[in-house]
């Protein structure tokens, strides 16, 4: 029964808990927008890829394909079905085109529209997973470099020949070239354009229409204008021309643009009687000369040479077309979306650091810049002038750079900055899949469209979709970020669906990946999760959402605060993302407050970028909203999560995903608060759609009348899953928990499925635990148990296992799905029914016959006149072999169900009647039960009603509600026999050469056994050692035996004392037959967990328990051993822990072999318990062998019992006839070496010492004769 709840949270809670699965599920709709007309779908997702993609134009634009607009029709099958059959969930896509056929002078000559299939797309379902091909899959979104300008030091920390440091800059597109500015060690500028060999910066500025020198000086530099003919020597020498300077009457040009004036150009100037020169201004410039390095470098002077030079470098080819070089590189960079794409979220970063400096460039005379449009993708010439200009100020050491009235911070880019990181959610992946599939796809067209034959073209001909199918078959199946859904429990579901991955295709590897990428950043605080995170080679790389983040329209990860003004914290909430909240002085969730919300303090801690200062009220700007918005999901399930290090908290939230869903659930007596709504959010419970009160409740569907609603669409039928399997093989059930006549709250929880208990996430079971030492068998982390958990079913799960078997036709024949096995025993076929298939409810163990199956046998030659008589007779071949579906080792249990599929063009007449006869006859059965439930029904309906108010208007109302519930159930009952007898005349989809798939299910009850792996949730892990009887477990002074002794050496080099206060507190609330609530570092105190003791004594005091037999204010009581009744010398800690049982189960792992499957190549046992493979002895185990001088056991491992083929048959010979074992031969493996040192071209031969000793005999011989013969 669910018990009261006791919150021992200080903190009131702001805001709900957001739609934890939210993220997804909105992702995916914006990318489909099925249910938006489609003249109101924005440019997003699907809409947008196909835009990018069409029109599609020939190349003398006399034919063009657009795109109108695009339907999503309805799935084949059901979500179930889907599961049942193998298939996939998904619906057909299918784009409304136009061709416009033209004359030569553009006119349109002929128009032809038509619907075209573009491929089947796989849907989302209700809980946010994807079926594929049967199976349930969760597409993880990936976090990965955000698209904009990245400023970043040299990795070698070189420094230039004018003592600078070294940077360079990155313009990094969404697709697309890169473009890189960097700095060589003479100080001049360089540019690298997609990864190729480096040019001058300036000839790419040249390349986009700042041709002079004096132009490209003029943006960078501040100009002076200085009279020659009265300035002073010294002040203009070693100052930088801007102008050329030109001699009037004759044209002659005295000194270059960008030449260095000396005495002699001086005095040539005077000589000329030169006016006025243009100069470098140089105290704004910091004496910086790199641009003025970089034009002395530059051996382009035009814009042609420029835009030829980048094109031979691109293209890495001699020749060049000019016209092609001059187009070439507005193409890649500047013109098409297709090509070079910042995307939104590269120009709001982009204008959000520039903006003013955008501004500050308009300002230039004689230029004519623009601030970049925020619709703008593609790059511009101001975003590299920009770039040059941030990239010069912080070479130079600059802090500011003052642009206008404002000044922007130099510094170079954190690239682990969450500002600079962003979340590819399903939506975008798919769109960005899909998109390369149109584009191949539009390729194929243009194409076919550019063929002279004309004749008759419409959009189905020219289009060929198959690139698009392909693509997004392969996403969803291969994919690294596709994954098979971890569906061990509704916590592994919900966080596997809330997973943020740095791998993946344009991600990381986890090879090259450091130690910064993986590290935990100050901007994760509120958006990714420090803790939970795999231990192993992705730790870091693989991380999960906080609690109340969401991702915004930029793909950027946001936190919610409380704005604070004039030091009082408001209720209005914003969503900050990283880079805002650099900006921003944010205090923590538990600063001390007033009754007005002002803060009660001074100085309030805080946190600032990545420190922590002290400040006044007066200086904040935002508040933390909940001291759980750190955290992720798993981690915020962990009470007392505050006294745990961090290494055993991030094994307790990785291990509460590994539980499995026990036979009785139980929720925990300690919890956080936030149970009930994991298990809603997981779907893991069924919940009301609508206020109402219950009219009826059976196994598998509840019924709600609601209080809303006209009268036809007055009752919601919720349909409840029975025993199915999960991706894990663990158990999905649900059962009802509310009763006829409840008046029901929408939202409120009606059913319990796996894992769950009342609405709320149950993963374990609170057990009486003492820490104490027993004989040593707690040793390193072991656990005893008491049988009582075994008997009483405590640590039970159900499993479900699928086994599959498939006939096919061979080249010898069809095999056969059949009861007549050869060689097979009758007593093996007693529970096969007639067709050869188990009947349901059977109880099997391992090598019983699930499926009998004969394959044809090759034969040996046969006679062509008997060859002949077989293909008239139709004989079947004589020869089967028996290839039945066996119970594998290790499994028992019960058949659950049968599933037999066949193809349609197997399926004869007879057996098509056969089948609906049976269908028509299980309807009329179910028509029969559904009216006699409808009699109990009305019959019953008066006791239903309280007494006092059955009055004729009652009556009357509910006997409508259950007539109107059973006539529903009826026609879903009708609905149901028509989809299946349509389904029976369609037949089952099969892959090719397969005519029937059987699959049976067996269901097994798993016992908790020693070898087993229990957890808590503090990281506290063990394997079962010992099952002791409960009389002689160690007892509590009232003569009660404790469940499971734990290793008190286990806590404090571990650090998890968060166990600790668990138990203390678990023990209190089962006193006290409360639930204890204590969230996540807003829990109960130490003090306040001694209070609950004391009052939980003062209650047992006063129901008469003895003062004596109750425990200390810390839980610790002197115990009884159970053997001897003797007293333990110590006290010992008693109480209440959570405990789970974790997937990781004995049985799945026990494993032995006598003969089984060998390697093809060494001829020695595989490995493995899936390939039924065996121990390997290596090399340490051979020394271990030597070392006992165990030799003949020692040739046996290596010889007989391994690859020496020939011995092996002998010695299974000798051991049938008794007879003594032969000599070992050579092992394979042997042979193998010495056919890979042939292989390297040495001349190796194996022979044996006697036949060498015969040949070298023969040989002296042979010379003896030679002597004689020349004698």
């Amino acid at each position: 029964m669910l018990l009261n709840k006791i919150n021992f949270a200080r903190i009131p809670s702001i805001m709900p808990l957001p739609e934890l699965l939210e993220m997804q599920k909105q992702s995916f709709e914006d990318f489909v927008q099925k249910d938006v007309e489609p003249e109101k779908r924005k440019i997003q997702g699907l809409q947008a890829s196909l835009l990018d993609v069409f029109p599609i134009t020939n190349a003398d634009d006399t034919l063009e394909l657009q795109f109108l607009r695009y339907e999503v029709g309805e799935p084949k099958y059901s979500i179930e079905e889907a599961i049942s059959k193998d298939a996939t969930y998904a619906a057909p896509v299918k784009a409304f085109l136009r061709l416009i056929e033209k004359k030569e002078g553009g006119k349109v000559k002929q128009i032809a529209e038509q619907e075209v299939f573009l491929c089947d797309l796989p849907l989302m379902t209700e809980t946010a997973t994807f079926v594929i091909n049967g199976a349930e899959r969760v597409i993880v979104s990936q976090l990965h470099r955000s698209p904009g300008i990245i400023f970043e030091e040299d990795e070698e920390k070189n420094i230039s020949s004018y003592g600078k440091k070294l940077y360079y800059a990155r313009i990094i597109p969404y697709r697309g070239a890169w473009v890189e500015f960097e700095y060589d060690l003479n100080n001049a500028l360089y540019v690298r354009i997609d990864k190729k060999r480096k040019l001058p910066a300036t000839t790419f500025l040249r390349a986009l229409g700042l041709e002079s020198d004096s132009q490209i000086l003029k943006i960078f530099y501040d100009v002076e204008t200085v009279s020659a003919d009265q300035a002073n020597v010294e002040e203009v020498i070693g100052k930088i021309c801007v102008e050329d300077v030109v001699v009037k009457e004759s044209g002659e040009v005295l000194i270059e643009a960008n030449k260095e004036i000396t005495r002699d150009l001086f005095a040539r100037l005077q000589e000329k009687k030169i006016k006025s020169i243009s100069l470098i201004k140089w105290d704004t410039a910091l004496n910086d000369v790199s641009i003025h390095n970089t034009l002395a470098k530059d051996p382009y002077k035009s814009k042609k040479e420029a835009t030829q030079a980048i094109y031979r470098i691109l293209r890495a080819q001699e020749y060049i077309v000019p016209d092609q070089a001059e187009s070439y590189l507005d193409n890649i960079l500047f013109n098409s979306v297709r090509k070079y794409d910042f995307t939104k979220v590269g120009r709001y970063k982009i204008l959000k650091k520039f903006h003013s400096m955008f501004k500050e460039l308009c300002q230039k005379k004689g230029f004519n810049f623009a601030v970049p449009a925020e619709r703008r993708r593609t790059l511009i010439v101001e975003d590299i002038l920009v770039t040059l200009q941030y990239l010069i100020a912080l070479n130079n050491g600059l802090s500011f750079i003052e642009a206008g009235t404002d000044k922007i911070k130099v510094e170079v880019d954190d690239i682990d900055h969450l500002g600079n990181r962003r979340v590819r959610v399903v939506g975008e992946l798919l769109e960005n899949q899909l998109r390369i599939g149109l584009l191949q796809m539009a390729r194929l067209a243009r194409d076919k469209m550019n063929l002279p034959d004309k004749t008759i073209l419409t959009p189905r001909i020219v289009l060929n979709t198959s690139p698009v199918v392909g693509i997004v078959r392969k996403f969803f199946g291969t994919s690294q970020l596709s994954q098979f859904m971890d569906q061990t429990n509704p916590l592994a579901e919900l966080t596997h669906k809330r997973r943020l991955s740095a791998l993946g295709p344009g991600g990381l590897h986890r090879k090259r990946a450091g130690f910064e990428v993986r590290d935990v950043h100050h901007t994760h605080y509120g958006r990714l999760c420090p803790i939970e995170t795999p231990e192993g080679p992705n730790i870091g790389l693989i991380t999960s959402l906080a609690c109340y983040a969401q991702v915004n329209e930029y793909g950027l990860i946001e936190s919610p605060y409380r704005k604070v003004e004039g030091g009082k914290v408001t209720e209005q909430v914003d969503y900050l993302t990283a880079d805002k909240e650099d900006e921003h002085v944010v205090a923590q969730a538990n600063a001390p407050l007033d009754k007005s919300g002002r803060f009660s303090s001074d100085l309030i801690a805080c946190r600032y970028r990545g420190d922590f200062p002290l400040k006044e009220p007066k200086e904040i700007d935002y508040m933390d909203i909940s001291p759980m918005q750190v955290v992720s999901v798993s981690a915020s399930l962990v009470p007392f999560l505050e006294h745990d290090d961090a290494n055993r908290a991030l094994m307790g939230s990785n291990m509460q995903r590994q539980a499995v869903p026990l036979l009785k659930a139980e929720f925990p007596l300690v919890g956080t608060g936030i149970e009930d709504r994991v298990a809603k959010d997981s779907r893991a419970i069924a919940v009301a759609h609508r206020s109402g009160r219950v009219i009826s409740v059976t196994a598998n569907q509840i019924s709600i009348a609601s209080d809303e609603g006209d009268s036809k669409n007055k009752i919601d039928q919720t349909n409840l899953k029975k025993y199915s399997r999960s991706n894990q093989d663990t158990c999905i059930n649900f059962s009802p928990i509310v009763n006829v006549g409840d008046h029901v709250k929408k939202g409120q929880a009606i059913a319990d499925g796996p894992a769950t208990n009342f609405g709320q996430i149950a993963l374990g079971k609170n057990i009486l635990v003492a820490f104490m030492p027993w004989e040593g068998y707690n040793f390193e982390d072991a656990i005893l148990l008491s049988e009582r958990l075994v008997t009483d079913d405590a640590f039970t799960s159900i499993h479900i296992q699928e086994f599959k078997i498939e006939s096919r036709d061979t080249k010898m024949g069809p095999e056969e799905i059949t009861r007549d096995i050869p060689n097979v025993g009758a007593d093996a076929l007693t529970q096969l029914d007639e067709h050869g298939i188990i009947r349901l409810g059977a109880e099997v163990s391992p090598g019983d016959v699930l499926v009998g199956k004969v394959t044809p046998k090759g034969e040996q030659q046969i006679s062509p006149e008997e060859k002949l008589l077989k293909v008239i007779f139709g004989k079947k071949s004589e020869e089967v072999g028996d290839a039945s579906l066996r119970v594998p080792p290790g499994v028992t249990g019960k058949i659950l169900a049968v599933e037999v599929f066949v193809r349609k063009e197997k399926l004869g007449k007879k057996d098509e009647d056969a089948k609906k006869r049976e269908m028509d006859k299980e309807f009329e059965h179910e028509l029969e039960v559904l009216k006699a439930e409808r009699k109990e029904a009305l019959s019953h309906l008066v006791e239903y009603l309280d007494l006092k108010d059955s009055s004729s208007q009652k009556l009357g109302e509910r006997k409508k509600e259950l007539e109107d519930l059973f006539e529903k159930r009826e026609q879903d009952l009708r609905k149901y026999h028509a989809r299946q007898k349509e389904n029976l005349k369609m037949g089952d989809e099969m892959p090719v050469t397969v005519n029937k798939i059987v699959k049976v299910y067996i269901v097994s009850r798993r016992k908790i056994q020693v070898g087993d792996k229990l957890a808590g949730r503090h990281g506290n892990k063990g394997v079962v050692a010992k099952v002791l009887r409960s009389e002689d477990m160690p007892y509590l002074p009232d003569g009660s035996p404790v469940d499971m002794v734990l290793s008190p050496l286990s806590v404090p080099s571990r650090m998890n004392v968060g166990q600790i206060l668990e138990t203390m507190l678990g023990w209190a609330g089962k006193v006290l037959d409360v639930q204890m609530v204590t969230p996540v570092f807003d829990g109960a105190k130490e003090s306040q967990v001694i209070e609950k003791i004391q009052e939980a004594k003062a209650h047992l005091i006063k129901q008469g328990t003895l003062e004596k037999f109750l425990p200390d204010d810390y839980c610790r009581v002197t115990m009884y051993d159970g053997r001897t009744g003797e007293k333990f010398k110590e006290k010992v800690t008693v109480g209440y822990m959570y405990m789970l049982k974790l997937s990781h189960m004995v049985e799945d792992k026990i494993h032995a072999r006598s003969t089984g499957p060998y390697s093809l190549v060494t001829r020695q046992p595989l490995g493995g318990k899936a390939q039924f493979g065996g121990q390997r002895i290596g090399e340490m185990e051979v020394w271990a062998i030597e070392g006992y001088g165990a030799s003949y056991i020692l040739q046996e491992f290596l010889t007989v019992k391994s690859d020496d083929v020939v011995s092996r048959t002998k010695m299974y010979e000798s051991i049938i006839k008794g007879e003594p074992s032969s000599e070992p031969g050579v092992p394979e493996s042997f042979k193998v070496l010495v056919k890979e040192l042939q292989s390297l071209g040495l001349a190796i031969d194996l022979r044996k010492i006697e036949e060498i000793k015969e040949t070298a005999e023969k040989g002296k011989e042979k010379s003896k004769e030679k002597e004689a013969s020349r004698v």
